[in-house]
Formats: C-alpha cells, sequence, structure tokens
C-alpha cells in the first residue's frame, strides 16, 4: 500500500466509523463502543506510518480532478509535509483518548451513541483538513467542524446553558467563515488555482494582486476558529458541552484548525507587512486579556477554557513573526497538555459533583481520592506555565525566541513592531499562566474545607488510564527537540538563553506570588466572618456527571454572586476582577452593538408585518365579503322574489333604453 493511499484512508475510517454508529445505535448497541474507538484507534495507527514514510523529508504530493468547474478547477488533493505528518498524529491520539475516556464517562447516557458517530465524523473532518492539498477540499472539513461542533457543545440540550452555548459557537465560527470563504475566492482568482501548492508557487513569484486583502480576510475565519479576539467569546461559553468534548475542540481540532491553515499558507500572509502586524496586535490582545479572564474564572473548565485562548494566542504570535514551526511545535505540545487538563478536569469534576473551585476549595482530601488525575494534572499545569523540563517549556521557547528574534532585525522581513507585540505580550502572558495555573492547582487540590470531599465513588478506570497515556508526551515531549528539526522547516527547536530566562523566571514569579496570595487570603477566610453559608463537602448531595457539568452549584449557599475569601485571584487582580470575570464584557457589548438591533429590527419587521400588510390584506377582502353577504341576502328562494325582481330590473332597463334614444334623438 503506497502512503497517498494509507493517507486517504487515514480520515475515511473515522467517517465510515460514525456513519455505521449512526445506523446501528439503536439496532445494536452493543457495536457501538467498538465502532468508536476502532475506526480511531486504526485511523491513528495510519497516520502514524503516513509520518514515519514522510519523515520530515520533501512533501508528498498527489491530486485528481474532481470535476470539471469551468473555471478555477477543485482537486481531491493531498499534501503531506512534516507539519500535516505530526498533526495528524496529534489528532488521532487526542481523538482516541476522548473516544475510550467518553466509554466510561458517558456510560450512562442514552445519546452516547449519537455522541460517539458525531466525536468520529468531528475527528474525520480534522483529519481531511490537516490532509488537504486543495483550499475548497480543506473547507469542506472546515464547514463539518463547525456542524459537529454545534451539535457536540449542546449534547445536553435540555438545558438552557447548553442550547445557548452551542448556538452561540456556530454563529460566531459562521460569522468568521463568510469572509473566510470571500477570502478563499480571492486567493484562488489572484494564484488561479486551489491547490495549496499553485498558490505558494504564486506567492513565490509575486503573483498575488491584492496580498493585504486576501490575508485580512482570511484572518477573519481564523479568528472565529481559533477563538482570537474578537471572535473568541464563543469558547468559554461552550464549556456546557460534556468535558471529553471540550478536550477534543481545545486541544487537537476546530481551534487548531486556524492556526494550522495560517500555518500552511504563512507566505501568503508574509506578503503583507500589514496583515503580520493585524495578527501580531491579534494574538497580544488575545494573550493577554484571556490570561486575566483566566485569572478571575471561579469554573475550573472556564479558567482551562480561556487558557486555550491564550496559547493559541502564543501560536498566532509566532506566526506574526514568521516561524511556523515554533507555532506547529507548540500546537502539538499544547495539544497534548491541554487534552490532559480536559480530561483530568472530568475527572475533578465527577470526584467533587461541581465545576466550581470556591466549592472545591471548601472540600479536604479531594487530592487523595484522585490521585492519578493530581499527579497528572499537576505535571500537566506545570507545562501550562513553560516551567522547565517538561513540553511546554520548549514550545513556548520556541515562541519567544522567534519574536526575539523579529524583535532584534532578524525576523527575515518581519516587521520589528510586529516582534516586539509578540515578545512583550508573550511575557507578561508567561507570567499571568503561571499565576492562573497556580491558582487553579491551590483551589482544587489544597482545599481547606471543614469536611472532607464527597465519595462519588471511583473513577471508571478507562479514565484515569488516558490521563496517563497523555501524560507521556506532556512529560517528555520537550526532549525531543533535538531530533525535531527535520519536521519544521530545519529550525532548531533549542530554547535561546535570554527568552528561557526571562521566561521561565516570570513563570517562577508568577508561581511564587499566587502561593503567597492564597497563603493570604486562606488565613484571613479563617478569622473574617463571611455573611453567607457555603455548602460544604458533607451537604452537598452527589450528582451525576451529567448534572456535575450541565449546571454550576452555588458555593454560597442561596447567595450565588458572594466573593470567595480564599481565591487570590480577587487579590491578585484587585478592582479589575469584577471585569475580567466577565471577559470584560465584551458578551454585553456584543449584544448592544449586534444582538439588540437585530432583534429590534426583527420586532419593526413584524409589527409591519402585522399592523401594515395584514391591513391591506384584510381590506382587500372586505369589498368581496360585503358584496358576497348582499348576494347571499338576495338569495330567499321565493320565486316570486325572483320575478318581481326580474321584471322591476326589465321595467329600470326599458326606461333607460327610452331616456337614451331620446337623448340621442335631441
Amino acid at each position: 500500500m503506497t502512503t497517498t493511499t494509507t493517507a486517504l484512508l487515514v480520515p475515511l475510517l473515522p467517517f465510515l466509523g460514525a456513519a455505521a454508529g449512526l445506523f446501528l445505535g439503536r439496532r445494536a448497541p452493543g457495536f457501538v463502543r467498538p465502532l468508536a474507538v476502532l475506526p480511531t484507534l486504526a485511523a491513528t495507527a495510519l497516520a502514524v506510518v503516513v509520518a514515519v514514510a514522510q519523515g520530515g523529508g520533501p512533501a508528498i504530493d498527489a491530486a485528481t480532478q474532481l470535476t470539471p468547474t469551468g473555471s478555477v478547477p477543485v482537486e481531491l488533493a493531498l499534501h503531506l509535509d512534516g507539519f500535516a505528518a505530526l498533526a495528524a498524529v496529534l489528532v488521532g491520539v487526542v481523538a482516541c483518548c476522548v473516544q475510550i475516556y467518553s466509554t466510561g464517562y458517558l456510560r450512562t447516557d442514552p445519546r452516547y451513541p449519537s455522541y460517539a458517530a458525531l466525536v468520529s465524523l468531528f475527528t474525520s473532518a480534522m483529519l481531511l483538513v490537516v490532509y488537504s492539498g486543495d483550499l475548497m477540499v480543506l473547507l469542506v472539513g472546515w464547514e463539518i467542524m463547525g456542524i459537529c461542533s454545534y451539535f457536540l457543545v449542546g449534547h445536553y440540550w435540555e438545558t438552557e446553558a447548553a442550547r445557548a452555548a452551542s448556538l452561540k459557537a456556530f454563529l460566531v465560527t459562521k460569522l468568521g467563515d463568510v469572509p473566510f470563504l470571500f477570502g478563499i475566492f480571492a486567493l484562488a482568482a489572484d494564484a488561479g488555482t486551489f491547490r495549496i501548492t499553485g498558490i505558494l508557487k504564486a506567492v513565490a513569484t509575486g503573483g498575488l494582486d491584492h496580498p493585504t486583502l486576501v490575508a485580512l480576510l482570511l484572518l477573519a475565519g481564523v479568528a472565529g476558529k481559533s477563538a482570537q479576539f474578537p471572535l473568541h467569546t464563543w469558547l468559554p461559553d461552550a464549556m456546557a458541552g460534556p468535558t471529553p468534548v471540550s478536550a477534543l475542540i481545545h486541544a487537537a481540532t476546530m481551534v487548531a484548525a486556524g492556526v494550522y491553515f495560517v500555518a500552511r499558507l504563512l507566505p501568503v500572509f508574509a506578503a503583507s507587512a500589514a496583515a503580520l502586524v493585524v495578527l501580531a496586535v491579534m494574538a497580544a490582545v488575545t494573550m493577554l486579556g484571556s490570561a486575566l479572564a483566566a485569572l478571575a474564572q471561579d469554573d475550573i473548565k472556564r479558567v482551562l477554557a480561556y487558557s486555550t485562548v491564550g496559547q493559541l494566542g502564543y501560536m498566532t504570535g509566532a506566526l506574526a513573526v514568521g516561524d511556523r514551526g515554533a507555532a506547529v511545535f507548540h500546537l502539538l505540545s499544547h495539544g497534548a497538555f491541554k487534552a490532559l487538563l480536559f480530561l483530568g478536569a472530568g475527572v475533578i469534576i465527577h470526584a467533587a459533583g461541581t465545576n466550581s473551585l470556591a466549592a472545591m476549595s471548601r472540600m479536604t482530601g479531594l487530592a487523595r481520592r484522585i490521585p492519578d488525575a493530581f499527579w497528572t494534572m499537576t505535571v500537566a499545569l506545570l507545562a501550562l506555565a513553560a516551567v522547565p523540563p517538561f513540553a511546554g517549556f520548549f514550545s513556548k521557547e520556541a515562541v519567544l525566541g522567534a519574536a526575539e528574534h523579529a524583535a532584534t532585525g532578524d525576523g527575515h522581513g518581519v516587521p520589528g513592531a510586529a516582534g516586539w507585540t509578540v515578545l512583550i505580550a508573550g511575557l507578561l502572558t508567561a507570567l499571568l499562566t503561571a499565576a492562573y495555573a497556580t491558582r487553579l492547582w491551590l483551589l482544587a487540590f489544597r482545599g481547606k474545607g471543614a469536611g472532607p470531599a464527597p465519595d462519588h465513588g471511583r473513577q471508571p478506570l478507562v479514565m484515569n488510564a488516558v490521563l496517563w497515556v497523555l501524560f507521556v508526551p506532556t512529560a517528555a515531549l520537550g526532549l525531543a527537540t533535538p531530533f525535531l528539526p527535520d519536521w519544521f522547516d530545519g529550525r532548531s527547536l533549542t530554547p535561546t538563553a535570554t527568552t528561557s530566562v526571562l521566561g521561565t523566571g516570570l513563570a517562577l514569579v508568577g508561581i511564587l506570588i499566587t502561593y503567597g496570595a492564597w497563603r493570604h487570603t486562606t488565613a484571613l477566610a479563617a478569622r473574617t466572618p463571611i455573611g453567607a453559608v457555603a455548602v460544604t463537602p458533607d451537604a452537598a448531595p452527589a450528582v451525576s456527571e451529567e448534572q456535575a457539568i450541565a449546571t454550576r452549584p452555588a458555593a454560597y449557599g442561596d447567595n450565588a454572586d458572594a466573593p470567595d475569601p480564599a481565591d487570590p485571584g480577587r487579590l491578585l487582580l484587585g478592582p479589575l476582577h469584577r471585569h475580567a470575570a466577565t471577559g470584560f464584557h465584551l458578551d454585553a457589548l456584543y449584544s448592544a452593538l449586534f444582538v439588540r438591533p437585530v432583534r429590534a429590527a426583527a420586532g419593526l419587521v413584524r409589527f409591519l408585518d402585522r399592523e401594515v400588510v395584514e391591513t391591506y390584506v384584510r381590506g382587500a377582502a372586505t369589498a368581496p365579503r360585503w358584496l358576497g353577504a348582499a348576494v347571499r341576502r338576495a338569495q330567499t328562494g321565493n320565486v316570486q322574489t325572483y320575478l318581481g325582481a326580474l321584471l322591476a330590473g326589465s321595467l329600470v332597463l326599458a326606461v333607460a333604453a327610452v331616456l337614451l334614444s331620446t337623448a340621442t334623438g335631441a
């Protein structure tokens, strides 16, 4: 079997598994779990085979024309370079872990068959995006992911939060997809092809007539899909879905698609200095804003969601300074430790019966009840904070090193402003990332409550086993940096001294400051009377996994807005905490600028339809109705009446005829 044939099977197998799972879900429920896991495992194994065959060498290209279009042809094309090979392995590994984890996490969910099929379809769509060498075929996978995310985020459709989150995710990403589609058409019009290789050749020969316009249109779609400012607001709300879905969306699919797309077409964006500066500013605002917001969140999954937004900002920042190797390397390492964090959060939620960090901070012994989640998440949080020697340190320092080179004039045509913007924002975000990672660990695992954590039973074995599978790349991927340059355009991924010292130093400062703030706030909370009564672990009722995810219990009895005196985030952010907790009111701003005007316009249209259009319709029907009533009254059924009316009518006609003839004769 050739490498091309093997690559075609990689996205095809999960698709066939999804189709079979949907067809057999109700007829043969015993086949649902094997159909969810085995095709994804097989696709992952084949993705590894393709990666070994590609070996970081020259790209493998193959294409066949799908159908004549009369203008720019659309081709079923493969483009297998080092980035595609490694990204496909990441997608497959995370998807396998999510499917296996879900067999335990959703073991009692009656909607598991449709859920598993949608996850397989989601995986197939992302693999299509990764391997595709034609932008129109890539767009098919891009849109299928958007549709699947709508259904998966809204899995608990009986809750208002899930319904609203799924609709918001769909609308916001589609808002970015409209200019994205125009950008693809404009790019194909300039280059004369949808093939990625043809587009890159056109860029190299100066064949793009409008590089800035094309780049900005494409960036709109990337901002929506990869949750970058200002289209990032859908991602934190998407936490209303099941935790395995959050891991899949945040680690290996959907949000990674935008970063991967820019990495594939980076020469298109590099052809416009203005586009690179816009990308750098977008990345900087995204990094800093999301890190501040993460430091103020109470829901453990929302903390991780804002963390994902910030780490994607690092990736787009690396692309803004022209280093796609650093961007994809951080995408890979982030995929490993963020999938581990989300799946570990699912174990915590299952054990604690709540998403609330404030409630967890009042539980003692939670870490002892879930030792697998505790140890693996501790390492994953250290990787997130870029503490050496874990994977996040090497990939984040690669981004900062690339920004340093661009800032000091070694960026090969990248504007220095873009380099300085990414470098300064990246260093400040490193400090904030360490702070919110430490805060999450302290509140979740170092609770000071009066009673023990509630015992909701042991977690299924598969849930804990998956954590250790993801632990391996989280802890050890950075050690492979000497062997990776061939896969990343030959660029060395070894951290530079300056950014390593600055980044690690700021991370350690963030950890120490947050720990000190936590010690201070915990001591104050122990002495200060609290106006509201906290929910103690003994009083907390056992809840199902679905209830724990779909609802957010109040940490302070009836007063859900009461501040948590032991939360170090409040001390660190001060008056900024209230604004950061709401995402700096962007949702309220969008509601005022877009949602309310659209609803007002819809109300006006409804009023005009009811009061104006219907008035004319009713008026047009009134005259025939009156005429019909008059005719109906004349139909008495009395023959004498009819004869009388006939004679009277004849007499009237005769008189009219005489008068008319007399007038004519005169």
